[in-house]
């Protein structure tokens, strides 16, 4: 029996990438986005797209719910969407500070509620959320991102540990530099950057393998893990340094 999945942001980078993957293993996946011309980019339409905004819990619900209903249930569903700031700023602008919180935290939650009523029906089902290395620590000009990043990463891991008593599998993502819409702003080196495809057929067999915690590249996230353990003085002493900071004013 095919598998039944649902990605949200998955018009674009990691979450097409990744729909691209699971279609081609035989499953039936449904995307969602807010734009119908970046759908209808899309060569291949036996993937199902609801269009709709991850921060608008009730938009979220009636998508989930009509996937469930229309194709006959849910296996596994996997908070993708995500955005960032569309300058790395020394000054916060908390207009987009708020609408990041918006879209990659209370989006996450808004995508997995309704699948974990339908899960928690059903007695399995699988939730996973695609986090970012920058959780690991506070980074230059993206406090906001790098924030709600680790609220995600932190949700999941509490999630992995109280959802296995309902038979619920949990999967945090960790990329690093991923060739994404996202990503392509950035101004700044971007070590050990990885295609979308490349990233989406690792994150894939993690998925599959139900990991709960999956970091890609290994060694560049090992190296920015270990720069978490260092004292935070040191840290943000380190981080001040024109080589690393890459924020602007």
């Amino acid at each position: 029996m095919s598998l039944k999945v649902f990605i949200t942001g998955g018009t674009t980078g990691i979450g097409l990438a990744l729909a691209k993957k699971f279609l081609a293993e035989g499953a039936i996946v449904a995307v969602t986005g807010r734009s119908q011309e970046k759908y209808n980019a899309i060569r291949d339409k036996r993937i199902i797209f609801y269009q709709s905004d991850v921060a608008k819990s009730d938009q979220m619900k009636v998508c989930v719910e009509h996937f469930i209903k229309h194709q006959g249930g849910l296996d596994i569903i996997i908070a993708n969407a995500g955005i960032g700031y569309s300058e790395k700023s020394a000054i916060p602008n908390f207009a987009e500070s708020k609408r990041i919180f918006e879209v990659n935290v209370f989006g996450v939650m808004n995508t997995i509620e309704p699948a974990l009523e339908y899960f928690h029906q059903k007695g399995s089902g699988h939730v996973v959320c695609i986090s970012s290395i920058a959780g690991f620590n506070g980074l230059p000009g993206t406090s906001a991102y790098a924030a709600s990043k680790s609220a995600v990463s932190k949700l999941f891991e509490s999630y992995a540990i109280d959802f296995k008593q309902s038979n619920i599998d949990v999967t945090c993502i960790h990329p690093g530099f991923v060739d994404t819409p996202l990503t392509q702003r950035n101004k700044h080196p971007m070590p050990f950057i990885v295609s979308a495809t490349r990233a989406g057929d690792k994150f894939y067999s993690a998925i599959m393998k139900k990991k709960s915690y999956y970091a890609y590249p290994r060694f560049f996230s090992g190296l920015v893990r270990f720069l978490s353990f260092l004292p935070r003085s040191l840290y943000i002493s380190m981080m001040r340094s024109k080589f690393l900071n890459y924020s602007v004013k």
